[in-house]
Parts: C-alpha cells; sequence; structure tokens
C-alpha cells in the first residue's frame, strides 16, 4: 500500500421518495441539500473521488451537484432492492481507484471533516466512529476489505456484511455521526456549528485563452476515459451528453495541438477510448497542478481570515 493512502468517498443517495417521511437528498438543511452538505464535507477533508449513488430523482440529484467534481452511479432497480444493493455498486466502483473509502448513507449528513481527519490518521482497516457510545456513520473501509464485502448475500446490509470483519472504535466528540434525517428539528440546530467547519475557499480552477477549454469537468471526463475505456460510459457517471463530451474533447486538442483521447475499433463488442501518452500526461500535471493551488489558497485562507479570527 503506498505511504500517502488515497481515500474516496461513496454516498448512497438512491432510495425512492414516497413522502415527506422518506430520506430526500434533495431535502434543504440550511440554505443547502444534505447531499451537497456531505459532498462538501467530503471535499474538506481531501475525500476523493466522491461516488454518489443515485436512484430516486436521479437527474435533480446531478442537477444539484453538476459543480462539484462528483461522479455519479444509478442503480436502475432502486425501487426494489436494498440499500445495501446500492453500496455495492459503489464499492464495486471505486474498489481499485483508492486505498480506503469512506461510506455513508445520505441519511447522515451532520458529521465533521474533523471526524474524517481523525479517522484518516488511524492506521486500521475499518473504523467505526462513536459517539456517547453509540455507533453512527460514515465508515472507512480499506479498499482491501471489499471483495469479502461484495461477497455478502446476507439481509444484514453493511451490518451483516461487516459482522466478521476486525472493527477499530473510534470515539469522536461528534454528534453528527448519530443523527439522521428523522430528526430534523435537532439537525437544524447543529447547521451553525457545521457551516462552520465546512467553511473553506472554494476554488475553480481552469486553463483558457480567448475562451475556457479546460476545467474540473474535462478533467472529470479524462480520468473517467481512462477508467473505463469508453466517452459513453464516462459521459453516464457525469451527468453529460455524449455530443457535449466529444465538443469538450475537440476544443481541448484544438488548443493544445496535439491528440489527447485515441479510438481504438473492436469486432462485435465495439471499440475503445482511450488516452495518448501525451493525453495522459497532461492530466497528471493539471491535477499535480490543482492540488497545489487549492493547498496554497487553503493555507493562506487559513492564515488570512482563521489565524486571524476575522471569520
Amino acid at each position: 500500500m503506498r505511504e500517502n493512502k488515497t481515500i474516496g468517498g461513496i454516498i448512497v443517495a438512491a432510495g425512492k421518495t414516497k413522502d415527506a417521511r422518506d430520506p430526500n437528498p434533495l431535502l434543504k438543511m440550511g440554505s443547502i441539500t444534505v447531499v451537497k452538505r456531505i459532498v462538501l464535507t467530503f471535499q474538506q477533508a481531501n475525500i476523493s473521488p466522491i461516488v454518489v449513488i443515485t436512484g430516486d430523482k436521479a437527474e435533480e440529484i446531478e442537477h444539484d451537484l453538476a459543480d462539484y467534481g462528483v461522479i455519479f452511479l444509478r442503480n436502475k432497480e432502486y425501487d426494489i432492492s436494498r440499500k445495501f444493493d446500492s453500496a455495492k455498486i459503489g464499492l464495486d466502483f471505486i474498489q481499485n481507484k483508492c486505498d480506503q473509502v469512506i461510506f455513508t448513507p445520505v441519511t447522515t449528513s451532520m458529521f465533521t471533516p474533523q471526524t474524517l481527519q481523525k479517522m484518516k490518521e488511524c492506521d486500521k482497516k475499518l473504523i467505526l466512529p462513536f459517539c456517547h457510545g453509540k455507533s453512527g456513520h460514515p465508515l472507512l473501509l480499506s479498499c482491501e476489505l471489499i471483495p469479502s464485502i461484495l461477497a455478502y448475500g446476507g439481509d444484514m446490509g453493511m451490518q451483516g456484511a461487516i459482522q466478521t470483519l476486525e472493527k477499530y472504535r473510534l470515539d469522536v466528540e461528534d454528534e453528527g455521526i448519530l443523527r439522521d434525517m428523522d430528526n430534523t428539528h435537532r439537525l437544524n440546530q447543529l447547521i451553525k456549528k457545521h457551516n462552520q467547519q465546512i467553511l473553506h475557499p472554494f476554488v475553480r480552477v481552469s486553463i483558457e485563452n480567448e475562451s475556457l477549454f479546460f476545467n474540473s469537468r474535462t478533467k472529470l471526463l479524462l480520468i473517467l476515459i481512462q477508467d473505463t475505456h469508453s466517452v459513453r460510459s464516462a459521459c453516464r457517471h457525469i451527468a453529460l451528453s455524449y455530443s457535449k463530451a466529444w465538443n469538450m474533447i475537440n476544443q481541448l486538442e484544438q488548443e493544445l495541438g496535439y491528440a489527447v483521447v485515441e479510438r481504438k475499433h473492436g469486432g462485435s463488442k465495439g471499440g475503445k477510448t482511450y488516452l495518448t501518452r501525451k493525453g495522459a500526461q497532461f492530466l497528471e500535471k493539471f491535477q499535480q497542478f490543482e492540488e497545489e493551488v487549492r493547498q496554497y489558497a487553503k493555507n493562506e485562507f487559513n492564515r488570512c481570515f482563521i489565524h486571524n479570527t476575522l471569520l
């Protein structure tokens, strides 16, 4: 395993919303939706990639998070499947993309970035957070454990899948790990404190000359092409039309002056699309540049505002 562990995130937001009592990812908690609140918390803790499993209201959720650099996976059978089936979709997708994964249902949205940071600092394969003697969400899983979790066929969901695995109890002073969406009164009381926890500079990095030709959305498109070898599949994961994706690729190649992707024609199963060597190098350098810019912005933000108690 790499010395600096990469940590992805999974948010299960695929349940069917039949009435006001059902968990609704688009419920406003403060001025933002609960699913966006979790994404912002993940981003504050440098969790990437972030995968959101959708089902009911999929298009509305994709629209709500369109500018936040997340990957969408749809559970097409959300209305007849269990929550754990949606979890499996996310775990199967992410298992080879990072070392560890933070997992949470959308029903738990008020845990803090500080709790995530404490979990990240523990050198354990399976971490359960506890507050006031009660366990909650999110969970941290080593991706080494994912195959055994995917193999679970019982009816106890994630709880059953991890029942026989060695667990580490992490005690935190974070009531947000316990609060689900059926206690909106208490959640509303926690909003002001949570907003302070997720306070951060939001930096969008792009490259442009007369017009913008590369940004976080184009970056995510290339990452997914690199992973799936399919432009069409990549589009489905980021709610992007196929024609728009090719327009973005063509514009990028025109501005750079070299090919970024190459198509290889196949047999009965069709062809595949790959990043060229230069395309892969460009993507890697942009990701390094983006991370350095964001880290600088975060450090300067803390120096100017947080350390001087101006916010």
